[in-house]
């Protein structure tokens, strides 16, 4: 016999075992309501106090009757109330298999609504298969990404060792820094991707120290500034001397994320970095004058691979997991990164952590 069947079973024999223990007290229970009727009510002729204790054979056969009629209506009662029971399960276990033998898309139906726990039940199964299918469509999507990124560096290096090596390019110091160049790719979007990966599954380590914002801020532009004056970019601090229990080379590391972006995608103009504590908490800005992002992407843009001006993107490389990095540094710290429409009409990307580290 199946496991359905078996709980089907059980669930019949425990409904009738109660009916038959019900119709038992209501046999005692007619008795002492017959004795009740009849000192209340007795007889015109006189009954020995025997005779009234005991029934006669057409009370047998009326409680008989009755005994009968009970168990039949209990019987389909226990039935009917199994059926409403085991729907939801055995879709349940339906659903189960499905989604074991590889269909996520299934689903299971909470029948009648009125077995509040049974149909909450199926409620938090349906929620988990869902979140299982939006899991594993997105890490779908991030092996497809990841393997596209991975595989315009790896091109080009094999390319130009393959050329180097039929003699078709020189290996001169030009093509040495390009080769460099493409390595210095990978590890960057390797090191990315282990930032990314740490902070969800929560063991990004962190060494936190006493750490002056404003000089890691400093540190940051400071190889920053050749690249940003090509790009257009005059950079415009404006920092407080702030002192943050947090981790340098990350909020560093976040730093450079953000004016690389801000290379890749402001239109020339100022670039204003900012550094302010408001209470307990510290904001990190910066703030570009254009083009600004759409309200569409806004709430995607701490999304891993994606990227606002794909032509902007091309030309200047880029994984789309800057922000990404940005975004799970502030969260590490126990802080938020957000954007903003920025008053000069362009992008504030800004970090906000607590002074303190959170125990």
């Amino acid at each position: 016999m199946s496991q359905r069947g078996r709980l089907g079973r059980q669930i019949v024999l425990s409904m009738g075992l109660v009916s038959i223990i019900t119709m038992l007290i209501a046999f005692v229970g007619s008795i002492v309501i017959y004795g009740l009727l009849f000192a209340l009510a007795p007889p015109s002729a006189p009954i020995s106090p025997k005779e009234l204790l005991i029934p006669d054979p057409g009370d047998y056969l009326v409680f008989a009757i009755l005994l009968l009629i009970g168990l039949v209506v209990a019987i389909i009662v226990a039935s009917r109330l199994a059926r409403r029971i085991l729907a939801p399960l055995n879709s349940l276990a339906e659903g189960a298999r499905s989604i074991a033998a590889g269909d996520l898309a299934a689903r299971a139906i909470p029948g009648d609504r009125s077995l509040g726990e049974t149909a909450l039940l199926v409620d938090d199964f349906n929620a988990m298969a869902e979140r299982l299918q939006r899991m594993t469509a997105e890490m779908t999507a991030w092996n497809a990404a990841i393997a596209h990124e991975l595989r315009t560096p790896l091109t080009i290096l094999r390319g130009r060792l393959q050329g180097m090596r039929d003699g078709v390019f020189v290996p001169n110091d030009t093509q040495i820094r390009g080769l460099l160049f493409q390595v210095e790719s990978l590890t960057r979007l390797v090191d990315d991707l282990h930032i990314v990966t740490l902070q969800d599954i929560g063991r990004l380590e962190m060494h936190v120290e006493p750490t002056h914002i404003d000089v890691e801020i400093r540190r940051a532009v400071e190889p920053m500034n050749e690249a940003l004056d090509e790009a257009g970019l005059a950079v415009n601090l404006a920092l407080e001397d702030i002192v943050v229990e947090c981790d340098a080379t990350r909020m560093r590391q976040a730093f450079l994320a953000l004016l690389d972006n801000a290379r890749r995608y402001a239109v020339p103009g100022s670039l204003v970095i900012r550094a302010h504590a408001s209470g307990d908490e510290v904001s990190i800005s910066v703030e570009d004058a254009g083009p600004g992002l759409s309200p569409e992407f806004s709430s995607l843009v701490f999304e891993p691979f994606t990227r606002a001006d794909a032509s902007r993107s091309r030309k200047f490389g880029g994984s789309g997991l800057g922000l990404s990095v940005v975004r799970a540094i502030a969260s590490a710290h126990g802080g938020s990164a957000q954007y903003r429409p920025g008053s000069r009409g362009g992008s504030c990307f800004e970090i906000t952590v607590p002074r303190r580290r959170r125990r």
